[in-house]
């Protein structure tokens, strides 16, 4: 029997381990009122094994670096092959398919904004917002997974904002909740005798992981009494990986630090971390970052993008500005050395990813968007 659920397509640059991924297989696997399919422009990769919708659909267009007009016939056959009720882009890598999805007459066609490209911190270049413009002629919706990102879009890009709809990121409070039990057994760790300051994200210039070692190891100086029992953990793998480690090493506290690379059980190690670190150059709506604060830890961001809207200075974390490691030890030894703001910030960012960032609230919202096709 054929299914006759309308189909979405999520087409993206590449389906690999990140925020933006993440956010796509939270879609899918709670929307079972929609078939999916994944389309990515490049690679998709054993990311994919998240996907626990029955059907879900994985094509790779394998596009080698540089334009992707040539792929347009290429989209447009496929998708009058699919012919799916939504088309649904994400970022600037894949927004230009949005003109073979209206030329193959779309009913639906999507894009969202999740943070700011790379090598286009704050959105500045006006070269990248007129490519957007153009790619969005033919765009009927935009989603912003921030205010800035809002702002953004109707401002600079020049986008109606009618046709611009602000959808958070939420967090499955079920799966992410403070520690019930104890620690799997690849945390190396102890509850009580260390303190851990952890992170989660890609290993890349824009997580600017190596301001978050070199915030670390300041602490060594600010928190000597604490020093000794000071633990930092990174999960998630990248290209600045080995240097991260190398700068540990160098420094003398390799020992004192858990970088594994990607993990597969962060849902099960982040409840163990007791400050959390997010030291980003740019964000949109950060998915680690909620889903530390469901796991009842005290939140240490920059004060860049979405990240305002997820932490309220001094009332549920502290912000540090961009790039420098010295604010950002300066907040980290705050909440080393005054455990009761330590647990202040912890509970009161709990309660607020429980009451504003429900995943059910994001679900009901791609879905009621989906359906207006």
């Amino acid at each position: 029997m054929s299914d006759s659920r309308p189909l979405v397509v999520h087409l993206l640059h590449r389906f690999d381990t990140g925020g933006l991924e993440n956010g796509v297989v939270n879609v899918i696997n709670h929307l079972p009122a929609f078939r999916h399919a994944v389309v990515a422009v490049t690679e998709i990769t054993s990311f994919k094994e998240r996907v626990k919708a029955p059907g879900t659909q994985f094509i790779a267009l394998h596009k080698p670096p540089g334009q992707g007009f040539w792929l347009y016939p290429r989209v447009y056959r496929l998708l009058r092959e699919l012919r799916p009720s939504v088309v649904h882009t994400r970022n600037l890598g894949a927004m230009e398919f949005q003109l073979p999805a209206w030329a193959a007459r779309v009913p639906l066609r999507v894009h969202s904004e999740h943070g700011w490209d790379t090598n286009d911190l704050g959105g500045v270049s006006v070269a990248n917002q007129r490519l957007r413009r153009l790619y969005g002629l033919r765009t009927q919706r935009f989603v912003a997974l921030s205010r800035a990102i809002e702002t953004y879009l109707t401002g600079p890009v020049g986008f109606p904002r009618e046709r611009v709809l602000r959808i958070c990121n939420g967090v499955d409070t079920q799966r992410f909740a403070p520690a019930t039990q104890r620690a799997p057994e690849a945390w190396p760790y102890r509850r009580g005798e260390h303190l851990v300051i952890g992170a989660v994200g890609r290993m890349q210039a824009v997580k600017d992981p190596l301001n978050l070692v070199d915030a670390f190891l300041r602490l060594r100086a600010l928190c000597p009494a604490d020093w000794l029992r000071l633990r930092l953990v990174m999960l998630g793998g990248g290209p600045l990986l080995e240097a991260a480690r190398q700068r540990l090493a160098e420094a003398g506290a390799a020992d004192q630090a858990w970088l594994p690379g990607d993990r597969s059980d962060v849902a099960q190690l982040l409840p163990h971390v007791d400050i959390f670190a997010l030291p980003s150059r740019a964000e949109g709506i950060s998915n680690t970052l909620l889903e530390a604060m469901a796991c009842g830890c005290a939140p240490v961001a920059t004060d860049v993008g979405g990240n305002p809207e997820l932490v309220d200075d001094g009332a549920n974390g502290l912000l540090v500005p961009a790039q420098d490691s010295a604010a950002l030890a300066g907040a980290l030894a705050r909440v080393v050395s005054e455990p009761g703001l330590r647990e202040r910030l912890a509970a009161a960012s709990l309660a607020r990813v429980r009451a504003e960032f429900s995943l059910g609230g994001m679900i009901a919202a791609y879905g009621a968007l989906y359906a207006s096709s």
